[in-house]
């Protein structure tokens, strides 16, 4: 779709140009309606409350020089119980002013406490960096609030740990930099009254579980200082946050849920692009005969038109990479219909300066620019509500993300517009036909296992680091702890003594909090010597193996040489006709079981496996056609796994009976733990690029027709175990996914993967209807919990680490 060239801006949707109106002119624009559901939340009027009896003058006056006559009722009772000493975390929707709620205790403490601290942590920089702003614009005497983090110039350093009375800093920074160097915040330490922990439902899976013990660590600290401070959180609306946020502290917290901040009405409306013509394929089984027009190229289209009719709109979209497309997309639908009306669309993403985000920013709220194309940077607490429409370019992930996302919809109480576009993939596939699966359930839990062998395991190796481990400080990090510390000292990291155990290494333990799969390794313009970028180490066999196609800031390199031992890719500048897509093979064994369901022809299981993958080859693919060039094959070391695993097994003879012969029975297991994974985030809060997937006709371990769905993350990551523990629900909206999908061999909307290792074959659809057929009306709709885990190896001591 192109915007008319009559369009001209106006004033946003306004008095009598409603979200519904809109949304039809939107719809009407293309040839089959694209829009599967339309849902209407209703608008909410707010309920004050009085400021706290104990809120100074001098801060109720500082609020009210930002426009803040009074708390909703919301962010006083939050405000309440945390000035009382009760741990809260306050879980309302975006826009709801959670700032508020910790701010006016932990300010009014500063206030009245002239010796007392605060520290804030959030998982972005950019984030820190905006509650800094709002902080500082309060104007309070003797605050000093200071960003503490890895742009922070060392000159600023010692200042801030001497003399700043409200520390903003992110959990890298107080693994890294804080805890090991608690000597010299010993004064901070002793005097902390509030840590805050903003967008703590962001604190999941393996980097959750290690900012768990991040926190424990700094209990410790504070403990050994004599201060207990009180942990406020804020989060997303999501399920049972209380549970989650004391999983995330290791403590008893009180979850205030109930949004009682004003808001305008939403219309949301589920998208999914057309199918576009049928071409024949280039290879068999190998290339898509037929796919759905691209929802980046469908949510470029949708910005520009909504831009064209004056509205403000932002769009999110998943990638960097996506985010420059469907913004230079719309602008260039734009200026072909209106010369210069481009210029008022922008794209906004990590990696620009702060300066420049700040000026988007003040652009869009302006009217300056009417359309922005973001990354999520703009979904965690950045000041920037009160937009006409929001265009989500694939599901996020999680409901909380969706529902994060939607809420920067709506300008002073008026009416917006939400759009969930949908992707080829089954989870999105699934949602804009199942609308009920969005607005008819609650939100996810935030899942996070600190019992994690592989993260409490290296998290005591580092407090042993910070000062030695007594009995007495088992109990603060949870099950699992003895065991864990046992396994350290026979792996000689720990020796113990009388007084307790002790770290034996002169370097700290080198520990990854967010579980990026090893250091980064540079990518290098061989003929300049200069730095392009990193990418994670879990990715460089993918993505910068020799031969590889690399795009940085719009520019094609094409990689020379992957040195992993110096960690570092050397490429040339070069415009192929091709792209690459490297291609792997994986091995899995079973380790041990900790839970199964013996269900008659059907098994299912829980437990540890080591998986083994290498990178074997790469496809190049015509950039014009997608035809397969070639395959070339590549020498690259196989990688080891040991995670934890959810699998089904089914007797040949419930299979044959169903229909399903054997030569078909590898295509049928394949599409099936294709699409599994793809629906496995309808459960956990997960990505499919978090899970892995292998599926056999006769396993070894198991000698039986088998399907493993495992975590990408050394030892779980806690998304097996729901997946187990939701089994029967999710293997059913997998098998209604497949079946309602309107394909008829099978696409990426269904059984087909972006990941898979072996070109998507093969495939057979109806017979992974057929598979799970014979899954569900055997299994039972509940499983027993699983047990956790057993202790893992120690980490290995760290070179020089720079801070954060």
């Amino acid at each position: 779709m192109k915007p008319s060239s009559a369009a001209t801006v106006s004033a946003g949707l306004g008095p009598g140009r409603s979200p519904a109106d809109l949304l039809g002119r939107l719809r009407a624009r293309g040839g089959a309606d694209p829009v599967t559901h339309v849902e209407r939340v209703p608008a909410r009027a707010g309920v004050p409350a009085p400021w706290p009896r104990w809120a100074p003058e001098e801060l109720r006056a500082a609020f009210a020089r930002r426009g803040v006559a009074a708390p909703w009722r919301h962010q006083a009772e939050a405000a309440d119980l945390a000035y009382d000493g009760q741990h809260v975390v306050v879980a309302t929707g975006t826009a709801s002013g959670k700032s508020l709620a910790y701010q006016l205790p932990a300010l009014a403490t500063l206030l009245g406490d002239p010796r007392a601290t605060v520290l804030y942590l959030a998982p972005t920089k950019a984030l820190a960096a905006d509650q800094l702003r709002a902080v500082a614009a309060l104007e309070l005497a003797g605050v000093r609030p200071a960003c503490y983090d890895g742009d922070t110039p060392r000159t600023e350093r010692e200042w801030i740990r001497r003399h700043s009375r409200f520390v903003l800093t992110n959990p890298d920074m107080l693994h890294h930099g804080i805890l090991p160097g608690h000597a010299q915040w010993s004064g901070f330490l002793r005097r902390l009254a509030y840590v805050v922990i903003d967008e703590c439902h962001t604190y999941r899976g393996v980097f959750g579980s290690h900012v768990a013990h991040v926190l424990r660590r700094l209990r410790r600290q504070c403990a050994r200082y004599g201060r207990t401070p009180v942990f406020v959180l804020a989060s997303a609306t999501s399920g049972d946050p209380a549970a989650a946020a004391g999983r995330i502290t290791g403590l008893p917290v009180a979850a205030v849920t109930e949004d009682a901040s004003p808001r305008g009405g939403v219309t949301f409306a589920l998208w999914e692009p057309p199918l576009l013509p049928a071409e024949p394929a280039a290879e068999p089984a190998a290339d898509l005969t037929q796919v759905r027009r691209s929802a980046l190229r469908e949510t470029a289209d949708l910005l520009a038109d909504t831009v064209a009719e004056g509205v403000r709109t932002l769009a999110f979209v998943r990638s960097r990479r996506g985010a420059e497309v469907v913004a230079a997309n719309a602008r260039r639908a734009l200026d072909e219909a209106v010369p210069g009306l481009g210029d008022r669309v922008a794209a906004y993403r990590a990696g620009y300066l702060r300066e420049e985000r700040r000026e988007l920013e003040r652009a869009l709220l302006h009217g300056d620019l009417l359309g922005l194309a973001s990354t999520n940077a703009l979904e965690l607490g950045v000041d920037l509500i009160g937009l006409d429409t929001v265009l989500i370019c694939g599901y996020p992930g999680t409901r909380a993300s969706l529902w994060q996302q939607a809420g920067r919809a709506g300008r002073s109480g008026q009416e917006a517009l939400a759009v969930l576009v949908a992707r080829d993939d089954p989870l999105d596939t699934y949602l804009v036909h199942h609308p009920e699966a969005l607005f008819g359930a609650p939100v996810e839990a935030t899942v996070l296992d600190p019992a994690n062998p592989y993260v409490l395991g290296p998290q005591l190796a580092c407090a042993a680091a910070e000062a030695p481990l007594t009995p007495a400080d088992l109990a603060l990090f949870g099950d699992g702890a003895k065991e864990a510390v046992d396994a350290l000292v026979e792996a000689g990291a720990l020796r113990q003594r009388p007084t307790g155990w002790y770290w034996r290494h002169r370097e700290r333990p080198e520990v990854d909090l967010r579980g990026e799969g090893g250091a980064p390794v540079c990518v290098v313009e061989a003929a300049t010597g200069r730095l392009l970028g990193t990418v994670d180490g879990g990715s460089s066999h993918f993505l910068l193996h020799p031969g590889a196609v690399y795009l940085h800031q719009g520019v094609s390199y094409v990689v020379d040489d992957l040195d992993l031992a110096d960690g570092c890719a050397l490429v040339h500048p070069e415009e192929p006709e091709w792209s690459t897509h490297a291609r792997d093979v994986t091995s899995l064994s079973v380790a041990s079981v900790r839970s199964y369901v013996d269900a008659g022809p059907v098994g299912l299981f829980l437990g540890e496996v080591d998986v083994t993958s290498q990178v074997v080859s790469y496809q190049r693919r015509r950039i014009a056609t997608g035809e397969v060039i070639d395959t070339r094959p590549l020498d690259l070391p196989a990688r080891e796994l040991r995670t934890v695993a959810v699998w089904f097994t089914l007797s040949p003879g419930s299979l044959a009976a169903a229909g399903v012969e054997p030569a078909d029975v590898p295509g049928a297991l394949h599409a099936a733990e294709h699409a599994a994974i793809g629906l496995l985030p309808l459960m956990a809060t997960c990505d499919r690029w978090d899970i892995g997937g292998l599926s056999t006709a006769v396993h070894p371990d198991t000698e039986a027709p088998t399907v493993f769905v495992y975590d990408g993350h050394p030892g779980g990551a806690g998304f097996a175990e729901r997946a187990y523990g939701t089994a029967a629900a999710w293997l059913r909206a997998t098998r209604d996914a497949i079946a309602e999908c309107g394909c008829e061999a099978g696409c990426p909307s269904c059984v087909q993967s972006p990941k898979c290792g072996n070109g998507n074959s093969p495939l057979s659809k109806p017979d992974a209807i057929r598979v799970l057929d014979v899954v569900l009306a055997n299994l039972p709709d509940g499983v027993p919990a699983p047990r956790a885990g057993d202790p893992c190896p120690a980490p290995r001591p760290a070179a020089s680490r720079p801070e954060a």
